[in-house]
C-alpha cells in the first residue's frame, strides 16, 4: 500500500485502506478536482474526524495522501524557477469551515504550488470550496489571490488547465523582463543585523552589498534589522523572516545573504522556512576568493579555507552544502555517508596543508635569494579595494589598473621598480584585509601574509573615498599588530581624484599620509621621495649610480 502521511495513529486498518485507495484516483489535467473525488474526500474526512489532504501532480496523478492539514504533505522535489510554478496542487478538507488558513497560504507560497483548495465538510458532504493561487511578482495584490467562497461544485466545469497556463505565461513574461534588466547576475537580498553598533551597522551593510556585487550578485533588496541578540533559531525572528520571504518572491530573489555568521542550525532553519539559498558573510567571502583564485597556490589556499569552514557544518543536506557533494568520494565499508564525507574532507585538508607548506617553503627560498642580492622590499597592504594593485602597477609602470572589486588579488605579486635617486626596489602586492576576516581565511593565507615579514617598508593604502576610511585603517593596523609586524609603515591616501577635498586633507593630517591618485599618477613623486627617506633612514643606502639617474616617476 502507498504511504499515508500525517497523523494516522489510532486509525482502523479499514480506514487506512480506504485512504490508501485514494492513490488510485486520477483527475483530468484540465480540472481542479472531480465530483467523485470531492465527495469521497469529504466522507473519509468525516469518518476519520480529521482533515485529509491530497497532493496532485499537474497531470492529475495522485502523489501523496495525508491525514492532517496541507503542511502534513511531503514537499516534492522540484526546481524553483521564476517562470514556473511547482507543477503540484493541494486539495484538502476543513471540518470546521472558515476558509483557507494562514498555514495553508504559507504552504502555497513557500513551495510555489499551482493552487490550494479547501473543501468545507458538513455531515460528511462537501459544501463550499475555497481556492487560492499565487500571483506574479509586482502585481498589486498580495503574494496570492484568494477567490470568494463558492459552492463546492462551482469549479467542476472550470477550465483549470487554461487558467494555469495563462498564469504561467504571465510569470514567464515578467521573468524575461527581469532578465533583460539584470543580465545574468543572481538576485539576492541582504540582511544586516544591528546588534547595537549604531551608524557602523549601515556601513557594514554597504560593505556587504559590495561583497555581493563582487560575487556576481544583483542586490534587489537590503534590510537592516535591529536585534541586540540574535534569535537562536531564525537569527532575525520568524516574523521578519516571513516578510523577507515575501520580498524575495516579489523581487524574484533566490538567495538571502546575512551580514553575520550563522550557526549550522540557524542556516538550516532559515533555509527550511524560506526555501531560499542562505549564505552568511563568511560563505560569501569564501565564494569571492574562489572566484578570484587563478593560480594553483591561491586555489589550494581557498579550498583549504572552504573545507575548514564547512567541516563542522556538515550535518546533513542543504542548499548551503550542496556544492560540496560532488567531489567527496564514495561510501566506505561500515560508514555512513556523513562519516565518509567528514573523513575524506579531513584527508583533503591534510593534503592541502602539506601542499601550502611546500609552496611557503619555495617562497621562503625566493626571499632568501632576494636578501642575498639585498634589493629593498616594499610591501603594499590595505583594506580590500583600496587600490593596492593599481598603486603597484603605477610604481613599477607595468600592467593596467586593478579591478574595482573586493579581493581581486589573492596571491602575492612581486615586481621590480625604480625610485629616482635611490635605485631598484621590489614592490609586493598582498591580499586585502577586511573587518572580521574569517579565521579560516587568515589561517589558509598564512603563507601569503608571510611576505610582509621580509619587507623593509610597508605601504598602508587607505581609500580616501570610503565612508569608513579611518575604520578601515584601524582594522588593517590591528591585524598587522596581531601578526607582530615591526617594519616601518607609511600611509598612502589613495583615490584623491575622486575624494572630497576636505576628507582627503583630514585623512592626510590624521594619518600623516601621502596623498596620491594611483590611477592618474598624481602624487607619485612625493610618495617616492618619502619611500626613499624611510629606506635610507632604516640603513638601506641608495645604490651608488642612482644619484646620477633623474628618470621621473609616473
Amino acid at each position: 500500500m502507498n504511504k499515508l502521511y500525517g497523523n494516522v495513529q489510532g486509525l482502523k486498518p479499514s480506514l487506512k485502506k480506504k485512504l490508501g485507495n485514494l492513490y488510485r484516483r486520477r483527475v483530468p489535467a484540465n480540472r481542479l478536482y472531480t465530483a467523485e473525488l470531492a465527495r469521497t474526500l469529504a466522507q473519509l474526512s468525516a469518518e476519520v474526524g480529521r482533515p485529509v489532504s491530497l497532493l496532485l501532480a499537474r497531470n492529475g496523478q495522485m502523489r501523496a495522501v495525508a491525514v492532517g492539514d496541507a503542511a502534513a504533505l511531503p514537499v516534492p522535489e522540484h526546481a524553483y524557477l521564476e517562470s514556473r510554478l511547482s507543477g503540484y496542487r493541494i486539495v484538502h478538507t476543513h471540518l470546521g469551515g472558515g476558509g483557507l488558513s494562514a498555514p495553508d497560504l504559507s504552504t502555497l507560497f513557500l513551495h510555489r504550488y499551482d493552487s490550494i483548495v479547501a473543501l468545507d465538510v458538513e455531515e460528511g458532504r462537501p459544501t463550499r470550496a475555497h481556492l487560492a493561487h499565487l500571483v506574479p511578482p509586482e502585481a498589486e495584490e498580495e503574494d496570492w489571490r484568494i477567490y470568494p467562497a463558492r459552492p463546492w461544485d462551482a469549479y467542476l466545469q472550470w477550465d483549470y488547465g487554461a487558467a494555469l497556463a495563462a498564469l504561467e505565461e504571465e510569470l514567464a513574461r515578467r521573468a524575461d523582463l527581469r532578465e533583460l534588466e539584470d543580465g545574468s547576475g543572481e538576485r539576492v537580498i541582504l540582511v544586516g543585523i544591528d546588534e547595537g553598533q549604531g551608524p557602523e551597522a549601515e556601513l557594514r551593510l554597504d560593505e556587504l552589498a559590495e561583497l555581493a556585487r563582487t560575487a556576481g550578485g544583483v542586490v534587489v533588496h537590503r534590510e537592516l534589522v535591529y536585534r541586540p541578540t540574535l534569535d537562536p533559531r531564525y537569527a532575525v525572528g520568524r516574523g521578519k523572516l516571513d516578510e523577507l520571504t515575501s520580498v524575495a518572491y516579489h523581487e524574484n530573489a533566490g538567495t538571502l545573504i546575512f551580514g553575520v555568521d550563522l550557526t549550522p542550525a540557524q542556516a538550516g532553519a532559515i533555509e527550511q522556512a524560506t526555501q531560499l539559498k542562505v549564505l552568511d558573510r563568511t560563505q560569501l567571502i569564501l565564494d569571492i576568493f574562489a572566484r578570484h583564485a587563478r593560480t594553483p597556490q591561491a586555489e589550494a589556499q581557498v579550498e583549504l579555507a572552504q573545507l575548514r569552514y564547512l567541516l563542522p557544518r556538515l550535518v546533513g543536506k542543504g542548499k548551503q552544502l550542496s556544492r560540496l557533494g560532488g567531489g567527496i568520494g564514495t561510501r566506505g565499508p561500515g560508514e555512513t555517508k556523513l562519516e565518509v564525507d567528514r573523513r575524506r574532507i579531513g584527508e583533503r585538508i591534510h593534503r592541502l596543508t602539506r601542499e601550502i607548506e611546500r609552496i611557503a617553503k619555495q617562497r621562503r627560498e625566493a626571499r632568501k635569494s632576494r636578501k642575498r642580492n639585498r634589493v629593498p622590499v616594499v610591501a603594499i597592504v590595505g583594506y580590500t579595494n583600496a587600490g593596492k594593485t593599481t598603486l603597484l602597477r603605477a610604481l613599477t609602470r607595468k600592467g593596467d589598473a586593478g579591478e574595482n572589486k573586493l579581493f581581486a588579488t589573492l596571491r602575492p605579486l612581486t615586481r621590480r621598480g625604480y625610485l629616482p635617486g635611490y635605485g631598484e626596489v621590489l614592490f609586493t602586492d598582498t591580499v586585502g584585509f577586511i573587518r572580521d576576516m574569517p579565521p579560516a581565511l587568515v589561517t589558509a593565507f598564512r603563507a601569503t601574509l608571510e611576505e610582509l615579514f621580509e619587507a623593509d617598508l610597508v605601504l598602508h593604502v587607505v581609500d580616501a573615498t570610503a565612508d569608513g576610511a579611518l575604520e578601515h585603517h584601524r582594522v588593517v593596523e590591528d591585524r598587522l599588530v596581531e601578526m607582530g609586524l615591526e617594519a616601518p609603515r607609511l600611509v598612502v591616501v589613495n583615490k584623491i581624484d575622486r575624494a572630497d577635498p576636505f576628507d582627503r586633507m583630514r585623512l592626510e593630517e590624521q594619518l600623516d599620509g601621502v596623498a596620491v591618485s594611483a590611477l592618474e599618477g598624481r602624487g607619485l613623486e612625493d610618495l617616492a621621495s618619502r619611500i626613499v627617506r624611510v629606506l635610507i633612514g632604516s640603513g638601506l643606502p641608495a645604490q651608488p649610480w642612482a644619484q646620477y639617474d633623474v628618470r621621473p616617476m609616473g
